[in-house]
Formats: structure tokens, sequence, C-alpha cells
């Protein structure tokens, strides 16, 4: 019989390093309470890592410094999100920073949320979730959702091939399906940056 530890080490292994996660991610599988031990002897056995608590992540790891990478903080909202229940927006100069977009060091990285202001310590950066009602309809995949936050916050008039060719490089294939699929509604001149980003990788079907 497969133990509920194997089937949530399974779980996480088919998420890319680097996913952050919280025991919400596996109550299907066990009680709250089995799920937590199964979490703590997988931290146990380093193959996940505490962040904060009740959110561990799957790091990433550097050939070249040959160590492990800091948490990913988009990964890390998520979790956060999806433990407290919270719908969260990832804010347009978040977005410029994690495309590389932006050569600005950012003093911490905002996420909107429709709930409680808070702001959390990872390691040595700052994660801050600031109260806003959010008007945007929800977008599924957190990769589409940035790329559309990004692309909003440099304005029609300052999306440039350069920028189409960045935020191309930085997403995979299934990204940018999802980016085409998922973004049907959004304002017309991003819809039309999206095409752009998506057509010459033949993304688009028609």
């Amino acid at each position: 019989m497969i133990s509920i530890e194997d089937k949530i080490h399974a779980r996480i292994k088919r998420h890319k390093r680097g996913w952050a996660m919280t025991n919400r991610d596996f109550i299907d599988l066990a009680t709250a309470a089995t799920v937590d031990w199964s979490l703590y002897k997988l931290k146990e056995k380093d193959i996940i890592r505490p962040v904060l608590r009740g959110i561990y992540d799957y790091p990433k790891y550097s050939e070249l410094l040959q160590e492990r990478m800091a948490p990913d903080l988009n990964s890390v909202a998520q979790a956060i999100a999806r433990k407290n229940q919270w719908h969260i927006q990832i804010s347009g100069s978040a977005a410029l920073n994690f495309l590389g977009l932006s050569t600005q060091i950012p003093m911490s990285t905002i996420f909107y949320s429709d709930g409680p202001t808070r702001t959390f310590l990872i390691e040595d950066r700052k994660l801050q979730f600031k109260h806003k009602i959010l008007k945007e309809s929800k977008i599924a995949s957190p990769m589409s959702e940035i790329v559309v936050q990004a692309l909003s916050e440099l304005g029609d008039s300052h999306i440039s091939e350069e920028t189409i060719r960045i935020i191309r490089a930085k997403i995979t294939d299934d990204e940018r399906k999802k980016l085409w699929n998922e973004t049907q509604y959004v304002r017309s001149w991003i819809r039309n940056a999206i095409e752009r980003i998506c057509q010459e990788e033949g993304e688009i079907n028609g």
C-alpha cells in the first residue's frame, strides 16, 4: 500500500521545482493532521523546505552556484492565498520585475488581495499583500496574470518588440498556450500584444 507521505511526495514531484505548498494542497488525500505529519517528515528528509509557518517549497537548485535557490515569491504568494482562501493579483511593478522588464530593485514584492493587508519576510525579502477590491476578473494561471499586469503597467505606447521578445523568452510553451486561451476578455490593446507574443511561436491555431 502506498503511504500518504509517498502520495504527497508524488504530487509534489509532478509540480516544477520552485512550487510552494500548504497542507490545503493535499487535504483530499488524508486528514489535516496526517498531511501535516507527512509534510514534516518530507521536510526532515530535506525534500521540501519550510518558508513560512505552514508553507513549504520544493526548492530549485543552482548548478552554477551549487546551492539551493531562494524561494519563488510568486509561488509563495499563491500558496499563502490558497491557505487563507484569498483572491490575489500581482501588482504591475512586481510583474515587471518578475519578467525582467524593470531594472529597479524593489523594496518588496506587492500583491493586491481581498484579504487583510499583511507583510511577510521571506529570508531577506518582503512579500506584501495590500487589501484592495479586485475589479478585474481573475485569470486562472499565475503566469498569464503576471503578463497581463506587466503589459497594463507599461501601457500601450511602451510595448516594443524588445518587450515582446523578453516576455516570450520568459514563459514556456505551455504557459503561452494558457496565456492565449485565458485572455480573451482583456482590453483590446493588451490582447493585441499577447497575440504578438504568441503568434510568432505558433501558439495560435488558425
